[in-house]
């Protein structure tokens, strides 16, 4: 009579099976963190390949933000500056205030008048002594615009454009223009990091690929004896697996240290040039008359 097999052992063989897969997973973890350690020069030059490879485009990354969070300081939002005639009175810059705010496209509009313009560029250093020095003060009224966020570039460039044509004004400042050329050009930083993130990371993989390779050559002997008494495929390549994952753990953490590094040599100049530019708008580039508003 035919023998039946146990089913408490049938049940059991897969949970053997698992342990002993996962038993060998760790011994491999363990075995190839043993062997990277037990050539510490070759591990950390390799290493050290990669940690710097991965950190440039980490550190190009950071650069990218530190100069966007000094955009934003100098204005991010696109503001317009009203600049009125001369002889324009204090009755016709509220007015025009009013008219301006009333647009559908304008979310708000602050009058400034010559005094306070006078004041805030006597804060300004280098302008004490040419303000103490005016016998009466030129500086016009000023009708401060702040644009609604979901306009777009050509409908604020309408704006500017309708706003020019008044008989009453004699510049428009669009601060929101050098903006776009600095969104422009981060832009294009942004993908040149993108790039650069994925050819040195292809040539960190190209590292590890080629580190692993090689020892597998130096032991092509003990591979092609533990084939030999039965070894599956997948037991002699976890090894080597391991390897490539401790290589790809270790240059991230070095990576990531780098890249901490950067940003804190990189913090207290930042800051000291935000802090410079504190409270002040940059004029249009290219036009010398173009300054700051008050």
């Amino acid at each position: 009579m035919p023998q039946r097999d146990n089913p408490s052992r049938v049940e059991k063989a897969p949970g053997r099976r698992f342990a002993s897969w996962q038993e060998h997973h760790f011994w491999s973890a363990g075995a190839s963190f043993r062997r990277l350690a037990s050539r510490p020069l070759g591990s950390l030059l390799t290493v050290a390949v990669m940690g710097v490879a991965l950190a440039l485009p980490l550190a190009f990354y950071l650069l990218l933000g530190n100069v966007q969070k000094l955009g934003e300081t100098l204005g991010q939002s696109q503001a317009i500056s009203v600049f009125m005639q001369p002889d324009q009175s204090a009755q016709q810059a509220q007015m025009l205030g009013k008219e301006l705010g009333d647009r559908a496209e304008v979310a708000s509009a602050i009058v400034k008048t010559p005094q306070e313009g006078m004041d805030e560029l006597s804060r300004m250093q280098g302008f004490t002594g040419a303000m103490k020095s005016l016998d009466d003060n030129p500086l016009p009224y000023v009708v401060q615009l702040q644009p609604r966020q979901e306009l777009g570039a050509p409908a604020i460039a309408r704006l500017v454009a309708d706003i020019r044509g008044m008989h009453s004004v004699e510049m428009v400042q669009d601060s929101g223009a050098w903006r776009q050329r600095l969104d422009a050009l981060l832009a294009v930083g942004n993908r040149a990091v993108l790039v650069l993130a994925s050819l040195l990371t292809l040539a960190a993989l190209l590292v590890v690929g080629n580190t692993v390779r090689v020892d597998i050559v130096g032991r092509s002997e003990e591979i092609g004896v533990l084939l030999l008494i039965g070894a599956s495929g997948a037991f002699v390549r976890r090894p080597y697996l391991y390897a490539g994952i401790w290589y790809g753990l270790l240059s991230g953490i070095l990576a990531a240290l780098l890249a901490v590094a950067i940003e804190f040599s990189l913090a207290d100049p930042v800051s000291q040039l935000i802090r410079a530019y504190n409270g002040f708008r940059l004029p249009l580039p290219g036009a010398l008359k173009d300054t700051a508003p008050w």
